[in-house]
């Protein structure tokens, strides 16, 4: 039988001799692409290839590619472990054609892998074509129907609806029919009973879809109707998993050798067995599947968050750590000591696993720990409200407070629906979901984008210029409207463009474009598929003139310099800390930049000072930039640029180098390090576990913080009276302050004292009960210090003092806890008094305090509660 390994490298292999150029898989998280956080299908690399932005050589590639399916359209969290066949991170096997072999040669390349190579009974194989649509005026796939022939019996060949075999990457862009090849795993018994074609596309887990085949051929434009595509695109994705249970002949994805030295260390650590019990399976299952998602995003530079991708990974974690907790007992860490098997499974293949061991393995340990204290702390707040619920006679907690409990504690709901059954209790689950799409509806109305269709004015190509010029005459090649949040932009394409667009955590340039006509004011410049789009909010009056494109200068020759400062610090921290230092995210604007870098302790002061001198050092060498383009991608290692994992390399790159600072970059930099002027680190911190991050300034802003501190230095020397030693004159007046400090609670001390004991010496009995009140001018710390001694120090005390805060007027009430046995509710009534103030408050049985707007109603206020609480 062959390992999952083994049938993963005759893929390859089997495409290599077939003529395709076998690519690495690209990164799991995307970056630079506003519309995608994840990779979710194999094509998502080539889609500039696609829509012909970028060269299409080689024309036949194939690889493994690492894909995650969790949010938007392809939503299947909820589903996974649960079945046997639904996963969050995947393995896609693909080849693709750009403009090479289309349907035959496509079908029959699928055909002889399978049956040829993999040695499937080609009697348990079935095919689907599009059968076409009236409204689209799309007619059946009689042509892939047709080569399907070649290899299956006619009632082998399936037709197929839209929603199943017509693939269109969005609302807007390349699509086509498709031929997917579905495999049915029953037994002999089960397949004489019900023929395998009555079950395709049926949900049945075991005859299910192995490979889809996609024959691009058109592009959908915003108003709905298609057109043809440019060049006819063969994309081809067969779900790594399961194949292999289909070779393997298993009848779930997770009895294979993929899942199953993950769930064998499961079982070991938790002393529990898989396949005695459905819900220690399923928590398995999610286990062995998130393990894979979580440590390969953090191995792509993708850290758990509170926004955007790193909040869906934070989320899925939690989803592992909280199956493990209700139902593998696991109340500690314990998935990331799963991360020794994963790699040694999976680590030959993908080397970023163990290149990354370390920060993966103490990231999830810390998001383990920080939600398992969430979850403690959620128990103790789902308490509160059961307890609530039990007061008022219900049965039932509210569907609004359980969700408050999930959105603001992250605290998941079926583990406060089986809290509540344990307790007898029950929860509202319709208003919980109601909260649920609320939220839902607000997020999507804030992300929704409406794209309008491209308009056309002339053909032409995209060149970029930014790199060696700031001003270019350009014509406009095409323009579309854009609508987000209710705001309506525009964004332009021009043929000759020196706009750098925002990519690899330098923002976007600004600026305008001129014409005879007009001057057009650029908000923004962004990337889309590789290629730049600027941002305005008016479009042209005459966009078909010629236009003059102006960089703003000053923001670019900022950000500039504060790039080429990443590059030293990146350098210098290596060189201060150590080898292990690796980049792990950076943003670079006009006005700081930020670096992230992988280092598992604090960096000391010391450390930074040496950092920053460094760098400023090599500043003053005014060490000029040299500008490497299309270097071989082994050449540039050569070179000493280093390849940082989660970044996707084309096979020619550009290399930015000054003096032995050597980097992959695609970015804007100085012509030379002098003219960063100088650099300044403003903090350094955390941002996870094993992840810190720097900020700092350069230039004109280093400029502008000496000028700062250089002012403020003279304003304390002039409030010391010009004393020689500023420092030795702050220290006497912190010292002389402190010893005043001292100086004050002691007399206020004294003079609570002699308040207590005149409050004492005047107390009056009323109805049994001791009353002392007052009016005074001490602050509110002595007050309740006072209240809270005669509280315990005179049996059925009632305390009331009347006092001033800030300029307003306090009401302080205690009750000893004799009078508190007898009823007595201070916090009930102080509020009722308060309204004298103008004000509210409130507290405990015991002690309460109100705040007001007028001083003038303290008395009255005062007499009023103790009129209430003796009555």
């Amino acid at each position: 039988m062959m390992t999952a390994n083994e049938i993963r490298e005759s893929y390859k292999k089997f495409f290599e001799s077939k003529g395709h150029t076998i690519v690495p898989s690209a990164p799991m998280v995307v970056k630079d692409d506003p519309t995608l956080m994840f990779t979710n299908a194999g094509m998502n690399q080539w889609k500039d290839i696609i829509l012909g932005t970028r060269d299409p050589e080689p024309r036949r590639r194939a690889d493994s590619q690492k894909c995650l399916r969790v949010s938007g359209k392809h939503n299947d969290l909820e589903e996974v472990g649960h079945d046997t066949y639904h996963h969050t991170m995947f393995e896609m096997l693909g080849n693709w054609s750009f403009g090479d072999y289309f349907k035959e040669g496509a079908i029959d390349m699928a055909w002889e892998y399978l049956v040829d190579v993999l040695k499937i009974n080609p009697a348990d194989l079935y095919v689907t074509v599009f059968e076409g649509n009236e409204e689209e005026g799309l007619k059946r796939d009689d042509e892939a129907a047709g080569f399907w022939l070649k290899h299956v019996p006619a009632d082998h060949i399936i037709n197929g609806n839209k929603h199943d075999n017509f693939w269109e990457m969005g609302d807007t862009g390349p699509c086509g029919p498709c031929s997917e090849i579905h495999l049915d795993s029953r037994t002999p018994e089960e397949k004489a009973k019900v023929p395998g074609r009555e079950l395709v596309n049926k949900d049945d887990p075991q005859v299910i879809e192995i490979w889809n085949i996609v024959f691009m051929q058109f592009e959908r434009k915003a108003d709905g109707h298609l057109e043809p595509l440019g060049m006819n695109v063969i994309d081809t994705g067969m779900g790594f998993e399961r194949l292999v249970r289909a070779i393997q002949g298993k009848n779930s994805n997770y009895d294979t050798d993929i899942f199953q030295p993950i769930i064998r260390a499961i079982c070991d650590l938790t002393g529990k067995e898989y396949g005695k019990e459905e819900n220690v399976d399923v928590a398995m299952r999610v286990c062995a599947d998130h393990l894979r998602t979580i440590a390969f995003s953090i191995a792509d530079g993708q850290l758990p968050g509170n926004a955007k991708a790193g909040y869906v990974i934070r989320r899925i974690l939690r989803r592992a750590v909280r199956y493990a907790y209700t139902f593998l007992d696991q109340k500690q860490a314990f998935l990331y000591a799963l991360l020794p098997v994963l790699i040694r499974e999976m680590g030959a293949t993908y080397p970023e696993l163990e290149a990354q061991r370390e920060l993966i393995s103490k990231v999830m340990k810390e998001e383990e720990d920080s939600f398992l204290r969430t979850l403690e702390t959620g128990i103790r707040l789902l308490d509160g409200v059961i307890d609530e619920a039990r007061q008022a006679g219900a049965t039932q907690i509210s569907g609004e407070k359980a969700f408050t409990l999930f959105d603001t504690y992250g605290f998941p709901l079926d583990l406060t629906e089986l809290i509540c059954r344990e307790k007898g209790m029950s929860v509202d689950q319709a208003a919980f979901n109601a909260e649920m799409q609320k939220q839902k509806e607000r997020a999507r109305n804030a992300a929704q984008v409406e794209n309008g269709d491209w308009v056309e004015l002339k053909k032409g190509d995209v060149e970029f210029l930014g790199w060696d010029m700031t001003e270019s005459e350009c014509s406009i090649l095409r323009y579309r409207q854009v609508t987000q949040k209710k705001q309506t932009y525009y964004q332009l394409v021009i043929d000759h463009n020196p706009f750098y667009a925002e990519m690899g955590g330098q923002v976007g340039d600004r600026g305008v474009l001129v014409s005879e006509h007009e001057t057009v004011e650029i908000l923004d410049t962004k990337s889309e598929n590789g290629q730049g789009v600027l941002i305005t909010k008016e479009l042209p009056k005459h966009p078909e003139a010629a236009f003059m494109a102006c960089v703003d200068v000053d923001l670019r020759r900022a950000s500039e310099a504060n790039h080429t400062c990443t590059h030293l610090l990146d350098e210098a921290l290596r060189e201060v800390l150590g080898s292990h230092v690796e980049q792990k995210g950076s943003l670079v604007t006009p006005e700081y930049l930020r670096f992230d870098f992988s280092h598992f302790q604090k960096v000391s002061d010391e450390e930074l000072r040496q950092v920053e001198r460094l760098v400023n050092e090599r500043i003053r060498e005014d060490i000029p930039l040299q500008d490497l383009r299309n270097v071989p991608l082994e050449e540039a290692k050569e070179l000493g640029a280093i390849a940082l994992f989660g970044e996707k390399y084309d096979d020619k790159v550009r290399v930015v180098r000054f003096g032995t600072s050597v980097e992959f970059c695609g970015g804007c930099h100085a012509k030379s390090t002098g003219r960063l002027g100088m650099v300044k680190i403003l903090s350094e911190s955390s941002v996870a576990a094993g992840v810190r991050r720097i900020e700092a300034v350069t230039g004109a802003k280093v400029e502008e913080m000496m000028y700062q501190l250089v002012d403020t230095a003279a304003q304390i020397r002039q409030l010391l009276n010009n004393a020689p030693d500023t420092l030795a004159a702050m220290k006497k007046t912190f010292e002389e302050n402190e010893n005043l400090k001292h100086q004050v609670a002691e007399v206020l001390r004294e003079r609570g004292a002699a308040l207590k004991q005149q409050m004492k010496d005047s107390a009056q009995v009323k109805n049994g009960i001791t009353v002392m009140k007052t009016i005074t001018l001490l602050p509110a710390d002595v007050v309740k210090d006072i209240a809270f001694q005669l509280r315990a120090e005179v049996e059925n005390a009632l305390v009331v003092i009347g006092s001033q805060n800030e300029g307003k007027p306090l009401l302080t009430a205690a009750a000893s806890d004799s009078l508190v046995a007898q009823g007595v509710n201070i916090g009930k009534n102080i509020r009722e008094a308060a309204k004298l103030i103008q004000g509210g408050g409130g507290g405990q049985a015991h002690f309460a305090t109100a705040g007001g707007k007028t001083l003038d109603g303290l008395l009255a206020a005062v007499d009023k509660l103790v009129e209430m609480l003796t009555a």
